[in-house]
């Protein structure tokens, strides 16, 4: 979805997939962000913070008619449907990122 965003551009791509990584860890109760993740993505949790506030708010944008295109595609069974993730509430996101 980050690719229909203008916005997300000048974050760097590694950046951003680490953030998303975070957010899905968060999202489906996997747990948080391990030494591991930091060591090999070069990121801390903390660094990661802002971005993963900003990808689930993201979420919540009705999408526009003329930009449907990726939104179609990831909403399809074979992309298990991700562009349908609803988002999660930002009190409790604020609340599972200051613990990690």
């Amino acid at each position: 979805m980050t690719l229909q965003e203008y916005d997300y551009a000048r974050e760097s791509p590694s950046k951003l997939a680490a953030g998303c990584l975070l957010l899905a860890l968060i999202m489906k109760n996997l747990g948080g962000w391990t030494p591991t993740l930091e060591y090999y993505s070069g990121y801390r949790s903390q660094d990661l913070h802002p971005l993963v506030k900003r990808l689930n708010f993201l979420l919540t944008y009705q999408p526009h008619d003329k930009l449907k295109a990726v939104r179609t595609k990831y909403s399809h069974r074979v992309f298990f449907e991700v562009a349908k993730v609803t988002p999660m509430d930002m009190l409790k996101l604020e609340e599972i990122l200051k613990s990690c």
